[in-house]
């Protein structure tokens, strides 16, 4: 036993005695980078040229069937956006199913089934995969792309474009794509007159015409081998026919020969959406891959301690994020960098981000910095490996791209030889601070001019929400006031005569809110007067009231008395007909141009209250009336834009008044429609009594 102990402690000594020769201010050497040993994967193809990729994993009782077609882009043209509505409303109807069958079956086995115009996904439970198996044959060899279900989807798109052509990134998005890429068919945009060309045959002739096994691959992945998946596809996918599917090729999108400016209006904004970016010859499998993706993520590839984060959020306060991003296409690739950052530093924000991109090309990166990122970037590779769907992922780009059987296995060897040289070199060659497209949505009032000097021809070239050229503002006429306006427009619906006689007025909407109905009554008495009440069935769900001294606001069992600003707000906002009285009640206006919307030539106010907020109101050059208001909102997820529309102007007693109202908040977009406006119809105190 004594010399059991005595063995213990001088093995302690010896431990103690060799750690206090080891130097702790000199990091110690990484080891060797280990190879990966990825998931086997199996392979075999069908005599219908369907390749099918196997991925065996029997650690849960799951599959997964993944068709993808390997097919060349397509130029959609007028009627961009139906090839993917092709792929989608595969999922919708078959000859021997209706939607809510498919549904109601997918249901049942607890599966997921999706269709997309490049192919369809679908996994279950290992026992329900020949149910799953025959849902998805049915879907593949016999969809009928049912009429009501594709207007239906064209609703929703509409609607959806509706909501987001006044976003800025919606905006910076757009025309990015089309100053990119151009005439490329990675170049277009989908704008709502494009969904009044879509129709059934495009979307079967897509299908007939792309959808063939020869171009396809079936990648299964999942508590199955390969003898089974042999059995299985072909009993399911075996009829699938071949067919000769069209092949193109298409000019190079480059980037330009000095930096542009391209400008997208969003009138009002507080903040502007910068990107930088140009198209880049970048393919999968480059053998620059990995030392490209390290040079990325020094820059801002998606790490906090990228330079772009470090410097403009972190430095500087500028912004919550700021990124860049290296994409591989087997066609062309691309860089883009942004952030989003206020008016102010719009311009500041692109001289940072370009000096950044600059800094890398003519300065080595630190070795400290250079090991920080391989590790984020192993670690990253090491987790996704955990997933099975990584391993199918992995053997798909092998096969299609043609890439080294063991280009995945290798990984973090390669990584692990990257230099601080290599990072440098990768910069050189793929960041191009002078020859990018300038990017930015924001104000056009502020931001513009600040822009022209990144310019190689000093010009900022504009854009609409979709990338299409945009004139200029059109400059006002010295003799028309923001006051003429405003008198256009009393004139316009009714005259001040008419619209003083009013004492007061009872407007019904009616509107739906993600699925649900919902009613509004709006109460006005002159001269101020205000009762505003949703109801959802019959329910006040909330209101507010204000009798001319005291306003309060209830809802979902809240009640709150307004005071300070609020209460002067409700006021405002109480005020009948404001615009025969605006100098009495301190607003200041100005004409800020013209401009177009929904397809009307516009005089612009900037309208400033007496609580110094600004809105824009928007009136009709050939009618006079306000067909738009926009204002900024503080919200508990930050600053939105509301914009109102007002149309379908109908007479009342004389005066008239909008019956349609279109209002966009964030991403939330409510139409409200008027069924009933009453005009002197007797409401007295009792209907704006403040409890």
């Amino acid at each position: 036993m004594k010399k059991i102990i005595s063995i213990f402690f001088a093995n302690i000594f010896l431990v103690l005695s060799l750690s206090a020769q080891v130097d702790r201010s000199i990091q110690p050497e990484p080891g060797p980078a280990r190879e990966i040993q990825l998931g086997k994967f199996e392979t075999f193809t069908l005599r219908n040229g369907l390749q099918v990729i196997v991925v065996e994993n029997r650690n849960v009782p799951v599959v997964s069937f993944s068709i993808r077609l390997n097919r060349d882009p397509i130029i959609e043209g007028d009627a961009k956006g139906y090839v993917g509505l092709a792929g989608s409303l595969m999922r919708e109807g078959t000859k021997n199913r209706n939607k809510q069958q498919i549904d109601e079956e997918v249901d049942f086995i607890g599966a997921s089934l999706s269709t997309s115009s490049t192919g369809m996904f679908g996994s279950s439970l290992k026992r329900h995969q020949e149910t799953l198996l025959e849902l998805m044959a049915d879907i593949l060899l016999n969809p009928t792309f049912p009429e009501e279900e594709l207007q239906r989807s064209i609703t929703q798109t509409r609607s959806g474009i509706e909501a987001s052509r006044n976003e800025a990134n919606f905006i910076a998005g757009n025309i990015s794509t089309v100053t990119r890429f151009g005439d490329h068919p990675y170049g277009e945009v989908q704008t709502p007159e494009h969904l009044d060309n879509i129709t059934t045959d495009l979307l079967r002739k897509y299908y007939e015409t792309y959808f063939r096994p020869n171009i396809a691959y079936l990648v299964i992945v999942g508590d199955i081998d390969k003898a089974e998946a042999q059995k299985l596809t072909k009993k399911y996918f075996s009829k699938w026919e071949k067919g000769k599917v069209p092949t193109a090729t298409y000019p190079a999108p480059k980037a330009p020969e000095g930096n542009r400016v391209a400008f997208g209006s969003r009138t009002g904004a507080t903040q502007s959406v910068v990107r930088i970016t140009y198209p880049l010859a970048f393919t999968p499998g480059n053998p620059d891959a990995i030392k490209a993706s390290v040079m990325n993520n020094v820059l801002g590839g998606g790490s906090f301690f990228g330079r772009l984060m470090q410097n403009i959020r972190e430095d500087k306060g500028w912004t919550y994020g700021s990124y860049s991003n290296l994409s591989a296409d087997r066609l062309i690739g691309s860089f883009s960098a942004w952030a989003e950052v206020r008016n102010s530093v719009t311009d500041s924000t692109v001289v940072e981000i370009l000096g950044e991109m600059r800094r890398l090309i003519e300065e080595p990166i630190e070795e400290s910095t250079l090991e920080l990122v391989k590790n984020f970037m192993s670690g990253n590779f090491g987790r996704s490996l955990e997933r099975p769907q990584t391993i199918a992922e992995f053997a798909y780009n092998i096969k299609r791209y043609n890439l080294p059987e063991d280009y995945y296995a290798t990984y973090l060897q390669k990584l692990n030889a990257v230099t601080v040289e290599e990072v440098q070199e990768m910069a050189r060659k793929y960041l191009k601070p002078d020859n990018a497209i300038i990017v930015v949505a924001g104000n056009i009032d502020e931001v513009p001019e600040t822009l022209k000097k990144f310019s190689a021809t000093g010009e900022v070239e504009l854009f609409d929400p979709f990338g299409r050229p945009a004139a200029p503002p059109q400059a006002v006429s010295d003799d028309i006031t923001a006051q003429n306006v405003i008198e256009a427009y009393i004139a316009a619906i009714g005259g001040a005569g008419k619209l003083s006689a009013v004492e007061d007025v009872h407007q019904s909407l009616s509107m739906n809110m993600q699925g649900m109905a919902l009613d509004v009554e709006i109460k006005q008495k002159a001269p101020d007067m205000f009762s505003f009440t949703l109801l959802m069935g019959g329910n006040v769900m909330q209101q507010q009231v204000y009798d001319g001294q005291r306003g309060v606001a209830s809802g979902m069992g809240q009640r709150q008395e307004l005071t300070g600003d609020d209460l002067e707000q409700m006021r405002l906002q109480a005020t009948l007909f404001p615009e025969l009285q605006y100098d009495k009640l301190g607003y200041t206006m100005e004409i800020a141009g013209i401009e177009n919307v929904n397809g009307e030539e516009t005089y612009r106010l900037r309208m400033t209250n007496p609580l110094g907020k600004i809105s824009f109101d928007y009136y009709s050059l050939a009618t006079g009336l306000k067909i738009r208001s926009q204002q900024s909102q503080e919200t508990p997820m930050g600053e939105i834009t509301v914009i109102s529309d007002y149309a379908d102007y109908q007479n009342v007693d004389g005066v008239l008044f909008p019956h349609l109202l279109k209002q966009q908040m964030g991403p939330q977009t409510l139409e409200m429609k008027v069924s009933k406006v009453k005009v002197n119809s007797g409401l007295g105190k009792d209907d704006f009594k403040v409890e």
